[in-house]
């Protein structure tokens, strides 16, 4: 590889997560500083950590990752040692630039776990790497943050794969009408609509909900079969008062039940990895949900470690390194870079 901006690191950034009882209030705490959100309802979301330990699966899916990364670099000639830090958890972000300022790092490159746009999903990992790097100073490295990549083939691809096979694990004579619906995180309307650059004319949820929709699309198509498909958001966690993006999966499931729909295919496509709303909110609340509605219910899995997704992490490097054109499967923009109104917070 001849980058055009030589890079001497790579840095996966996540989200982070407990990985035991003590840690879910620490970690719920840090997740909601600044937003004033009393401690009953920490307290509330803990109880969905406390079904599974108290460990959420993503650090663990991070860890398998990285591997997956480092062992697909070494096959590829691609000489960039792997380092990880978390937002919230340990290993905590800023704990990491420091690190790899003692090591010597000046300029690398870094993907988070997340393919949109939207403040939450991209402006809050370029502002947590700002954070990081003025927490250390002087001799902090560079640290440019890889597009949201939605519809690069590395994650559509996983996506059709795992659809298709929860497709073929309902009982045969539903997979021919199943209803496919897509899940992903839901955020405030306000958000929403900030997402992306003003400029670029998106409607109604701005580029979060237009790239979820467009990624629902391109998967509907390359599985073939004629399904019907619709958008659907899950883990909401604000005041009944603040608008956020519906319909919520469950109020879905209720409609679709009384509109004759018997058998349900969810698509995790907001999310890498199968983490804890992954497994909380699907895995455990929606299944109930259509488990008393008698709709048959399976769940795709996420790319996680699929190999096409681990590529996908260095072509990306490579695009970002040598200017390559921009890979993908649909003319939607994405985030412009630089834009100081794109993914603005709300």
């Amino acid at each position: 590889m001849e980058p055009m901006r030589p890079y001497d690191a790579f840095l996966l950034i996540s989200f982070g997560g407990p990985e035991a009882v003590d840690d879910v209030i620490p970690f719920l705490e840090n997740v909601t500083r600044g937003r004033g959100i009393p401690r009953e309802r920490l307290a509330e979301v803990g109880e969905h950590y406390y079904l599974f330990d108290g460990v959420s699966p993503i650090n663990q899916q991070c860890r398998d990752l990285i591997e997956a990364i480092r062992a697909d670099f070494a096959a590829n000639g691609v000489d960039l040692p792997v380092y990880w830090g978390n937002r919230f958890w340990e290993p905590m972000l800023g704990d990491t630039v420091a690190r790899m300022a003692k090591d010597g790092v000046r300029r690398a490159v870094a993907l988070s776990t997340s393919a949109y746009c939207s403040y939450s999903s991209h402006r809050a990992y370029l502002d947590d790497i700002a954070k990081a790097r003025a927490a250390v100073g002087p001799d902090a490295p560079e640290i440019e943050l890889i597009r949201p990549f939605f519809d690069h083939p590395g994650f559509i691809e996983p996506l059709v794969e795992y659809a298709r096979a929860a497709l073929d694990r309902l009982p045969e004579g539903e997979r021919a009408g199943a209803r496919l619906l897509f899940s992903a995180h839901s955020i405030p309307t306000a958000m929403a609509e900030a997402s992306g650059d003003p400029e670029q004319g998106y409607g109604p949820g701005g580029a979060y909900a237009a790239q979820l929709a467009e990624v629902a699309r391109l998967v509907t198509e390359r599985l073939g079969g004629g399904h019907d498909y619709e958008l659907v958001y899950q883990s909401r966690s604000g005041p009944p008062s603040q608008p956020w993006l519906e319909p919520d999966i469950n109020d879905r499931l209720e409609e679709l039940a009384a509109e004759g729909v018997t058998a349900v295919v969810t698509v995790p496509h907001g999310f890498v990895s199968d983490h804890m709303e992954v497994k909380y909110d699907l895995d455990h609340e929606a299944v109930a949900t259509a488990r008393r509605l008698g709709i048959a219910f399976e769940r795709a899995l996420s790319p996680g470690t699929h190999p096409k997704f681990v590529a996908m992490a260095r072509e990306l490097v490579t695009e970002r390194a040598t200017g390559a054109e921009r890979v993908g499967l649909s003319d939607l923009p994405g985030c412009p870079e630089g834009s100081a109104t794109c993914c603005a917070p709300r």
